[in-house]
């Protein structure tokens, strides 16, 4: 076995997984503790400090990567999420200016690339994504189709809300998230248009409860091909397992015969 082939092995054991795991949660508590003023004035050289190390395994890890496996690094697309998060961290200023320096809690992420179960997850939802775009379409134009009803009906009154169709929108975006949709909007509306309820009730009935659904039941049918797909593989890796041991042992009795 060369050198890249034991490293590349080394990577690959339970127990470094989980030590990275670990530096990125330690990672996530360093970076929430540099939002604290008091702790910053207390023990600030020792919270940058930590947070280097941190970045430096992060560093050392993806070198490591790179050694092990070359050009097969980068056809991963989990490597290139992980090396372009902590290449976010190792740009000019990252240290000083602001906003690279809010960017750097996205190293918590790489805890998705670490963990199989929640890598999982995601590959999940990224092939949901192509049934979610038909369904956001349809939300787009029902929204669309609403929101110019929603003008032309209450704008006069209600200008703040419903004076043009990025505001009425809004409004609709608020009142299909159930927040302080009754009292806050459509009762004030139905004072001045008692029949609003007849607008307002089925976009609610489509938006809220029929299309949003249509969007968790595509995520969840995705979660469960995934799932069904890894436990296939497990089956697989199985079955090529028991039939190699059981090929070996008719090797053995073949020679002793």
């Amino acid at each position: 076995m060369t050198l890249r082939q034991q490293i590349d092995a080394w990577l690959e054991r339970r127990i470094v997984r989980n030590a990275i795991i670990g530096v990125i949660l330690f990672n996530a508590v360093i970076l929430g503790l540099e939002t604290s003023g008091t702790v910053m004035a207390r023990a600030g050289w020792l919270i940058i400090l930590l947070d280097l190390a941190c970045l430096s395994v992060f560093v050392g890890e993806i070198a490591l990567k790179l050694f092990a496996r070359g050009g097969r690094f980068f056809r991963s697309g989990w490597n290139l999420f992980d090396f372009v998060i902590v290449g976010a961290s190792l740009l000019p200023g990252a240290q000083t200016l602001s906003v690279l320096r809010a960017l750097r809690i996205l190293r918590v992420l790489r805890v998705i690339s670490a963990a199989p179960r929640l890598r999982r997850v995601v590959e999940g939802f990224i092939t949901a994504l192509p049934g979610m775009g038909s369904v956001f379409l349809l939300m787009s134009l029902i929204f669309y189709i609403g929101a110019v009803m929603a003008t032309k009906l209450f704008a006069a009154s209600f200008p703040d809300w419903f004076g043009s169709i990025g505001l009425s929108a809004y409004t609709l975006f608020q009142i299909m998230t159930l927040e302080s949709w009754s009292m806050g909007i459509v009762r004030p509306v139905m004072e001045h248009y008692p029949y609003a309820w007849l607008f307002f009730v089925p976009f609610i009935m489509v938006t809220t409860f029929a299309v949003v659904n249509l969007l968790v039941g595509l995520i969840v049918n995705s979660m469960q091909d995934a799932h069904q797909e890894e436990e296939n593989l497990r089956t697989d890796a199985y079955r090529d397992e028991v039939l190699a041991r059981l090929a070996a042992i008719e090797e053995r009795l073949k020679e002793k015969a």
